[in-house]
């Protein structure tokens, strides 16, 4: 009778498991998906022309593509009318600090951008012998290197991805200062260290920052830059001209491309002042020339005639020698601002920029001057009296510390068009993701980029086709870092997709009221997570750190 019963009862548990097993692969067949995004026109970042489909995802990852008739999911999101793409990256941005700010990227993620590069100018790593310091948004620059700085991210959560590159200017303070002498051996083997342990703690190359004219120090930067390619990492140039220097910047980025062999990326491809529109196609057969030579040259640009830093940039070397600080000490003296509105390089280089009707007081740092964000130069003279606007530049750098932030309108909108229809440059908005509630009048593109590309100059102006336009956006940018699992819409790859509505995505930042969102964009999916949903931030940060190959730090 017990033998009886213990068979009996073994015959019930195994029936019992057999049952669940069975039920257990009924919820989760081969054709279920936890995302099935249906009937979508399927743009898949590689250039190809579209092609009717649905995407199935599980877990963060791209399962299947094409034709999934019958298949089920969690979430089901019906795309019929509506583009699907892969999540845009976004190759030169300013979010270092601001997604510790605020990690929900809201000005990117809900134009499609799932992906940010940073790390142009200064980066926020290394800080080895540096005194913790409060950098934009107040945020408290506490940690040495960068794996302390993911390591915040991570545990605050971020909606979108984040890659990082390290910059040769913030390397060189660490180990010099705000000297502007050649360094020693010493001190290049002790940068060399420090770049080399930036590659292996998940940085993906070197940027670096030119005053106009080119480097300082040239032999430098090839040195590190050698130590990079080691690290199979690339070089990053942000060119500081873009206007009457430019060449000799390009004779700097060709030579390091070629005696380095490492690619090189190159920052917003420009020219400005109107007296140098005409040259940009010398530029644009320079760089293909490079490429013809062999050397992997690109370069990205943003959709706008103007530009956006600081106005310390158009002021002169000799005035900025040791630093900000220092900087901000000599702005003081009568007589050193009287020598700075007659040098050659201020009234060169404002010139540039815009002149006194395009230079636009865009951020203060200084409360009193909040009054005059948003208005040009030109127009802050007359509100003070002033007769020479020159005067009203300096003597407003002086009572600011000499930290004003600026938006320049100095390019033309023919040398933006001309530039976007080339092969080799990608989309990239130089700012960083921000929310409506941002400090301050920032640049529209921080806002817009994306939604401009395709609402102005897709689906209105013509200038590129979709397909070219989401590739620009897309794989390309993922071609240039060398990012193997994102950039296209293939199965294997990560669940980085923006789907979006290409009769009504659009800007809708201006430079009058730059703080808007873009519309037209109902869905983003970072890793396979909705952050956007039905066009609202779902508040979800599924955004990784995502590590140079280089990586072996943990």
């Amino acid at each position: 009778m017990r033998t009886r019963l213990r068979a009996m009862w073994w015959l019930l548990t195994m029936t019992t498991a057999g049952a669940l097993m069975i039920a257990a692969h009924a919820q989760t067949p081969a054709d279920a998906y936890d995302v099935l995004i249906r009937g979508g026109r399927i743009v898949d970042g590689t250039g190809n022309p579209w092609f009717s489909g649905d995407v199935g995802i599980r877990g963060n990852r791209i399962a299947a593509v094409g034709p999934l008739r019958g298949a089920s999911a969690r979430r089901v999101i019906d795309a019929a009318g509506l583009v699907v793409a892969p999540g845009f990256i976004d190759l030169h941005t300013h979010s270092d600090l601001a997604l510790l700010q605020d990690g929900t990227a809201q000005s990117k993620v809900r134009q499609g951008v799932t992906t940010d590069v940073t790390g142009e100018g200064t980066s926020v790593a290394p800080r080895d012998g540096l005194e913790p310091e409060s950098g934009e948004g107040g945020i408290r620059q506490d940690w040495t290197n960068f794996t302390g700085y993911f390591d915040r991210l991570k545990q605050q959560g971020i909606s979108m991805n984040l890659v990082a590159y390290v910059s040769y200017q913030t390397v060189r303070r660490v180990v010099m200062g705000y000297t502007s002498r050649p360094a020693t051996p010493a001190e290049i083997e002790r940068m060399t260290q420090l770049v080399a342990r930036s590659m292996e703690e998940g940085t993906w190359g070197m940027v670096a920052r030119f005053d106009s004219g080119g480097p300082a120090h040239p032999d430098e930067i090839i040195e590190l830059t050698k130590v990079v390619g080691a690290y199979s990492g690339t070089f990053t140039s942000h060119i500081g001209s873009e206007g009457y220097n430019q060449d000799r910047e390009l004779d700097f980025v060709i030579r390091l491309a070629r005696e380095t062999r490492v690619p090189v990326h190159i920052f917003h491809f420009k020219i400005r002042a109107p007296e140098n529109w005409p040259r940009m196609q010398h530029f644009i057969d320079r760089v293909a020339a490079a490429r013809a030579e062999g050397l992997d040259v690109t370069a990205n640009q943003y959709p706008y005639t103007a530009m956006n830093h600081g106005w310390n940039d158009f002021f002169p070397l000799w005035a900025k020698e040791g630093g900000p600080a220092a900087f901000a000490k000599r702005l003081q003296d009568p007589a050193v601002r009287e020598r700075i509105k007659k040098d050659r390089d201020f009234l060169e280089w404002s010139h540039e920029h815009g002149g006194w009707d395009g230079i636009v007081y865009a951020r203060a740092s200084h409360a009193p001057h909040r009054k005059y964000e948003g208005m040009r130069l030109a127009q802050i003279a007359k509100l003070r009296g002033d007769a020479d606007p020159a005067e009203t530049c300096v003597q407003l750098m002086a009572e600011a510390g000499g930290n004003i932030g600026g938006v320049f309108h100095t390019m033309s909108e023919e040398n933006v068009r001309l530039v976007m229809r080339q092969p080799w440059v990608a989309i990239a908005s130089d700012a960083g993701a921000l929310n409506v509630n941002a400090s301050g009048f920032p640049h529209p593109r921080a806002f817009g980029t994306a939604a401009r590309v395709l609402g102005y100059y897709v689906r209105e102006q013509k200038v590129l086709t979709l397909e070219d336009a989401v590739r620009k956006m897309s794989s390309y940018p993922a071609q240039i870092l060398g990012l193997q699992d994102r950039g296209e819409i293939r199965p294997g790859l990560v669940a980085d997709i923006v789907v979006f509505d290409p009769g009504t995505v659009r800007d809708t930042a201006t430079f009058e009221q730059p703080k808007s969102y873009a519309v037209g964009v109902p869905y983003v999916l970072v890793g396979g997570e909705l952050v956007i949903d039905k066009g609202e931030h779902t508040g979800a940060r599924p955004g990784a750190v995502l590590y140079g190959r280089a990586h072996t730090t943990r």
